[in-house]
């Protein structure tokens, strides 16, 4: 029997249940989760990461729901993708990503594999925060000069 690969991506710095409950929901539509982290040069779309590459990755490879995790490729992020050859890419539920151009452009390499959309997780109580956004803010409202 063959193991459904998952694969989920994202930049991953400074962790949070956010982050937490993407990748078990990732997991749980596969038998093996591979995490692509991406490298700080990559991210163009938000801040940088505050933690460097090796770091973030590191962290994410230590969560008992990851199977693999590996830092995306610096100039093409279909590489890891072929390499991989997942039954689904899972998007978390904020991720900038379309799903239709991702779908479109997988199908365009010869890449055949599902793209599925997290869903959002809910703050369980009041002060809880799931953005590494609000975490730096803050950290910077509290302890900031």
């Amino acid at each position: 029997m063959t193991e459904r690969r998952v694969v989920a991506q994202g930049t991953f710095d400074l962790l949070h249940p956010g982050h937490l409950h993407y990748l078990e929901e990732a997991r749980a539509m596969g038998d093996e989760l591979h995490v692509i982290v991406a490298r700080r040069g990559n991210v163009t779309h938000k801040a940088p990461p505050v933690l460097d590459d090796r770091q973030r990755r590191d962290m994410v490879a230590a969560l008992a729901v990851v199977d693999h995790a590996r830092l995306g490729h610096p100039d093409d992020i279909f590489v890891p993708i072929r390499e991989i050859d997942p039954a689904v890419i899972v998007l978390g539920h904020d991720q900038h990503h379309d799903e239709e151009a991702l779908g479109d452009a997988l199908a365009a390499r010869g890449l055949d594999c599902e793209v599925a959309r997290a869903s959002a997780r809910e703050p369980v109580y009041e002060d809880e925060l799931l953005s590494t956004g609000r975490i730096i803010d803050r950290i910077l409202s509290e302890r900031g000069d």
